[in-house]
Parts: structure tokens; C-alpha cells; sequence
């Protein structure tokens, strides 16, 4: 198989572990707000045995921004990538966001995807739950202020969980001018949101290898989903990571990558 392994071809922003005719491939897709680096623990631990693509989803980290963000449109941004690179068949990891963008993918490309593993998120509708984190985004004078602690102390005001605060303020930079900007797209991904939460019915399903994992502390994931899981994904296995909420892969990372593992060990 011929391996095209130029960063050039594709129009969104991805990151190459390596490239090895010889490797199969796993993408790795980030959540809301994130970008490629979000899951670098997991690239770290398979790069030695898997050529890695970490995305950038649309209107995240150094991809194009648009006009209104589609799960739909972003699994195609990944199908793109996966063309732009010659990959025939790639094992997909996605997590919350990331998680629904990797279903779709999986739906619309069954023969593309070897093995799904979604991290704590269910092919549902999902309730408003991000109010705060938009409140703290916008209150941030992007014009004014000289540090990330200058925005870290007027976010607090509205989000008050350190860890997410700093989550946040990875995707804040000073460009070539010294200004301060949002590396994610803050206006058109809370003007998407109702579409980002939502999950579009469909008649298709995906019979490969799939694992649902679920944060033991998370509501992400709970028994009222099992019939949209299994509708979708007849094959899917679940695991649950104990003393974990919705960042299990961060909290854990042992336990989470040796799930992970497990699955992609297990003949597609």
C-alpha cells in the first residue's frame, strides 16, 4: 500500500506520529474546546506500534474555522484526511465530542473503520450542560488583558472548576502582534451548540469492533442509552473506569490505555 505522508493534502490540521507501511493506523479526535494535543497521552502510548493522526476538528486548534459546526461535516473533514493520506483502513478514538464525530465516521465509512472506541459519550440528544464555560469564555476583554492568569481570574467568576479553567486556557495565545486570541472558534461553536449536542437519526449501523468506555463519575454514559447504543453499534462492548468522571483518559490513563489496548488487540 502506498502511504501519502505529507501534512499538505488535507484542508484540516492533523498531526503525524510517524508513517510505516508496515503499522496499522489509529485517529485519535479530540472534544469540545480541545485540539490534537488533548489526548497526547494515548498517541505516546501507541505511536511505537500504530501510525497515529491526531486531528484538529473544524473551528479547533489550526483548522479552518466555518460557518456552523456539523458532527456530519467534521466526520467528513476526517474521511478527508484519511483520503488525503491513502489510509484504507484506520481504528478510530474519540473522546465526548470527538466520541460522536468517531460514530458517525464509523456509520457513514463501515468499511473504512477497523475498530470504534468512543470515551464517555452515547449516540443521544443531549441537555444545555455548558452555559458557564460560554458565560467564562465571552467575559474574558481578549483586548485587554496581558496574561492567561488575567484571563484564568475573570473565567473563575463563572467557571469555577480549576481543571476545566485550565483545559480552557490551553487555546489561549498571543499572535505575531502580540494579540490575544482563541485558538477554538468561540462565537460559532456556542451559535452550533444546539446542533452539537443533538445526534442526527439514522438507519445505519456499524457491526465492527466497538467499545464504549464510561467514567464511573460521569453521566455521559448511562443505562437509558444502551438501546441507542446497540441500535447503532450491534457489536459494542462497554467497560467502565471506576474513580473516573468525563476526562477518564486524563485521570487514568493507565487503566484507560490498557482497555484501549485490549480492544485494538481484538481481530476487526
Amino acid at each position: 500500500m502506498y502511504i501519502q505522508c505529507s501534512n499538505n493534502l488535507a484542508e484540516h490540521s492533523h498531526k503525524l506520529s510517524k508513517c510505516d507501511a508496515s503499522s496499522p493506523w489509529l485517529i485519535l479526535i479530540h472534544g469540545l474546546f480541545g485540539n490534537a494535543d488533548n489526548l497526547a497521552g494515548i498517541k505516546r502510548h501507541f505511536e511505537s506500534s500504530f501510525n497515529i493522526v491526531s486531528v484538529d476538528l473544524p473551528d479547533h486548534g489550526e483548522s479552518p474555522w466555518t460557518n456552523g459546526f456539523l458532527v456530519s461535516d467534521a466526520a467528513d473533514a476526517i474521511y478527508d484526511i484519511m483520503q488525503s493520506l491513502n489510509i484504507e483502513k484506520s481504528a478510530v478514538l474519540g473522546h465526548s465530542l470527538g466520541g460522536k464525530v468517531a460514530m458517525k465516521l464509523a456509520l457513514n465509512h463501515n468499511d473504512k473503520v477497523t475498530h470504534l472506541i468512543v470515551a464517555d459519550i452515547a449516540p443521544v440528544s443531549y441537555n444545555h450542560s455548558h452555559q458557564a464555560v460560554f458565560d467564562g469564555l465571552k467575559s474574558v476583554p481578549l483586548d485587554t488583558i496581558e496574561s492567561r492568569k488575567d484571563a484564568d481570574k475573570i473565567m473563575s467568576a463563572h467557571v469555577k472548576e480549576m481543571g476545566v479553567r485550565q483545559f480552557l486556557l490551553k487555546s489561549l495565545y498571543q499572535d505575531e502582534n502580540g494579540s490575544w486570541k482563541w485558538r477554538f472558534n468561540v462565537d460559532g461553536l456556542i451559535s452550533s451548540y444546539s446542533h452539537i449536542i443533538d445526534w442526527e437519526q439514522t438507519t445505519q449501523t456499524f457491526n465492527g469492533v466497538t467499545l464504549f468506555i464510561k467514567g464511573s463519575e460521569s453521566d455521559y454514559i448511562t443505562a437509558e442509552y444502551r438501546d441507542a447504543i446497540t441500535r447503532y453499534f450491534p457489536s459494542a462492548k462497554a467497560h467502565i473506569i471506576e474513580g473516573t468522571g468525563h476526562w477518564l483518559h486524563a485521570e487514568k490513563p493507565a487503566a484507560f490505555n490498557a482497555i484501549v489496548e485490549r480492544t485494538l488487540n481484538k481481530s476487526s
